[in-house]
């Protein structure tokens, strides 16, 4: 057991000291570790737009409040400009009234 422990030590010392670069089956492991490097920055890469996606719909969604809110207010404003009251008092300063008589429906007659 004991010299399992001391093989154990002696390995994580190579690694340490990076004698598996150098070493006989070196380009195996520089392989390895580009390849290890290439997947590391394409995960890198991958968060950062993810990210950025996650501002982006943050900031849509923040607009999206902010012109319901507007819609919301015109539609008001609008539905109370429509209001008859609305009507008769923004006519009566031009000099029009409401009319004493109520309207009559007009029926033409077709001749065929």
């Amino acid at each position: 057991m004991f010299a399992r422990g001391q093989k154990m030590k002696k390995g994580l010392l190579d690694i340490l000291r990076g004698k598996f670069l150098v070493s006989d089956d070196a380009p195996k492991n520089w392989l390895f570790l580009l390849f290890a490097s290439f997947l590391a920055a394409i995960m890198i890469s991958s968060s950062h737009r993810a990210d950025k996606k996650v501002h982006e719909i943050a900031a849509l969604n923040e607009e999206v409040r902010k012109l319901r809110s507007e819609f919301l207010d015109m539609r008001r404003s609008v539905q109370q400009l429509k209001l008859e009251s609305s009507l008769q008092n923004k006519v009566a300063d031009r000099g029009l009234l409401p009319s004493k008589n109520p309207p009559q429906k007009i029926r033409v007659k077709s001749e065929r």
